[in-house]
């Protein structure tokens, strides 16, 4: 198991009904970040980053290689000490470990995906979800369109199935946003479309989803909102439309890609 196989199965834990946002955390946002900042020795990677999402809505997260977007899902889900404040459903994460953010609601997938390869998928959420029933584990593949892939391992699926097994890993245990970290890197344009397919109903169900990728026409496509992060600082925020014809993301970012 790699390092970051342990962080991505262990960073939510505890089970569907353990832990996560409650009822009562239902009028809170998602996610609030305030003021997020992270260095590394005298180079300043992201600074001064905020972002609400909003429960039920999708918000992209563009920019260049080397802008700072792994960096800011890393301080959101605690991973690097960072300036600022974090909260999620209503709840002050600020300072937490990784584990405990995940408990309250925070989760993530990873850009390689990351399933442990000698166990089944049910098993790979299981880890993340440990006191998850049978039923749940189930109905959370059905979820990401993957009911019966339960007993299947990791190398059994395609890339696409694959990178919606991490999905599903994200949200078994009952997560109020969750970060998906270029879920669409490597897909052809059918895997593409059932994964958007899948973040959409995510959203329908009234969770907040960030969705941080280089294929900028699925964010156009699916987000209500879309942030341009360079040199770790936020360009803009807006409307897709808005971001697409602005002519510092265009000089920026898009008008760099083929």
């Amino acid at each position: 198991m790699t390092a970051a196989a342990t962080s991505a199965a262990t960073s939510a834990t505890g089970g569907a009904g353990s832990h996560g946002p409650d009822a009562t955390d239902a009028d809170h946002p998602a996610m609030v970040s305030t003021g997020i900042g992270v260095s590394y020795g005298g180079v300043r990677a992201t600074d001064e980053v905020s972002l609400t999402v909003g429960r039920g809505e999708i918000v992209g997260l563009i920019g260049p290689n080397g802008a700072g977007k792994t960096t800011l899902v890393d301080a959101w889900c605690g991973f690097v000490p960072h300036d600022g404040r974090v909260e999620v459903a209503g709840r002050d994460v600020t300072g937490w470990r990784p584990h405990r953010r995940a408990r309250a609601g925070l989760a993530r997938t990873w850009q390689s995906v990351e399933l442990i390869d000698d166990l089944t998928i049910a098993q790979n959420l299981s880890v993340a979800a440990p006191r998850a029933s049978t039923d749940h584990i189930e109905a959370t593949l059905k979820r990401v369109g993957l009911g019966g892939e339960g007993g299947s391992q990791p190398a059994m699926l395609s890339l696409g199935h694959r990178k919606l097994a991490g999905v599903a890993r994200a949200v078994v245990a009952d997560a109020a946003v969750v970060l998906l970290d270029e879920p669409a890197a490597g897909l052809d344009p059918a895997e593409t479309t059932a994964l958007a397919d899948v973040v959409r109903s995510l959203a329908d169900d009234g969770l907040g989803v960030v969705l941080i990728e280089h294929d900028t026409s699925l964010v156009f496509r699916l987000c209500a909102r879309v942030m341009v992060l360079v040199g770790g600082r936020v360009l803009t925020v807006g409307a897709p439309d808005e971001v697409r014809d602005d002519p510092e993301v265009i000089a920026a970012y898009l008008g760099t890609q083929s």
